[in-house]
């Protein structure tokens, strides 16, 4: 394809505003420069669950870590043997023995779990050893105090899209880690989607917009399907064409950065159609539910910790 119509994507940006655009030689090669950069890093990964699996998975895929460099662990020691054999990394119940010697920790624990986690761990820590955690709720300054040492700490919050390389994840760092800390974290994120630096104080705000996000996106899904199928459509074909349509309208936020508002004018023409649906939603409070959602996951966020 000339390069002139190579088709585009966006690098991930850490501040608002319209990311750069890269040909798609571009990003394969800036991918490639990232599993150089830590395909010779020593990765554990505590909680192979749901997140911490698909993030595992999405690094080996992309050889972002040579598998013979990674340690994942599970709760139950029954699932390590399945596992591992699955993913072609070693996995065990034992996470004192799978962060020794890692240059990377990546804690995939629920938040209740992980002050005993990180009392078990932290004794095979050192100065070095860059501690990235996925917990919802869990500040860098509490991993800080229960890890008891100056070790660098990046928290962050990926949602479930990575899994096909769609993710969104938002990242903050801790007291003692340093630019050099980020970086390594945003390269790991970015391999999965979009990654965005935010000050901690927001990073409930990101839990309840982006990692709550897809599952109302779903509802709102499934809800666009039902009714395509009310008006006289088969339900592949409805499912299809919504979904469909919310990743290019999506798409065209994305790659245009233009403000949703002004899209929307744009499909809106005088007396059609789309204003009568409009003025539906409008009068179901769509808009206004949607908010209240945000805010009632952003605040359940900060209450994860403390429940046992």
């Amino acid at each position: 394809m000339p390069p002139a119509i190579a088709p585009v994507i966006r690098a991930a940006s850490p501040i608002a505003g319209r990311p750069q655009r890269l040909t798609r030689r571009a990003a394969s090669e800036t991918i490639l420069a990232m599993a150089n950069k830590l395909s010779g890093k020593t990765l554990a990964v505590l909680g192979a669950g749901k997140l911490g699996g698909i993030l595992l998975r999405a690094y080996l895929k992309q050889g972002l870590f040579s598998p013979k460099r990674v340690t994942a662990t599970v709760k139950h020691a029954e699932k390590a043997g399945p596992l591992s054999k699955q993913l072609g990394v070693a996995v065990t119940n034992d996470n004192r023995k799978a962060v020794k010697g890692a240059d990377i920790i990546l804690l995939g624990v629920k938040p209740q779990m992980i002050a005993d986690v990180l009392k078990e761990i932290a004794p095979q820590l050192g100065p070095k050893t860059l501690v990235i955690s996925v917990a919802a709720s869990v500040p860098a300054s509490y991993l800080e105090q229960h890890l008891g040492r100056k070790v660098p700490v990046v928290r962050a919050m990926p949602n479930t899209p990575a899994a096909v390389g769609c993710g969104m994840t938002g990242i903050c760092r801790g007291a003692h880690a340093g630019p050099e800390h980020l970086e390594i974290a945003r390269e790991m994120f970015d391999a999965v989607g979009r990654t965005v630096v935010v000050d901690e104080k927001n990073m409930d705000a990101v839990t309840g917009l982006s990692a709550s996000g897809p599952a109302f996106a779903y509802i709102i899904l499934e809800s666009l399907a039902e009714a395509g199928v009310k008006v006289g459509l088969p339900r592949d074909v409805a499912t299809l064409l919504a979904a469909q349509t919310m990743k290019g309208a999506a798409s065209v936020v994305l790659e245009t950065g233009d403000h949703p508002a002004l899209l929307k004018d744009s499909v809106t023409t005088p007396a059609g159609c789309t204003i009568d649906g409009i003025l539906e939603l409008e009068e179901g409070k769509l808009r206004v539910t949607l908010i209240k959602a945000v805010v009632k996951a952003t605040s359940r966020a900060g209450e994860l910790l403390f429940e046992k």
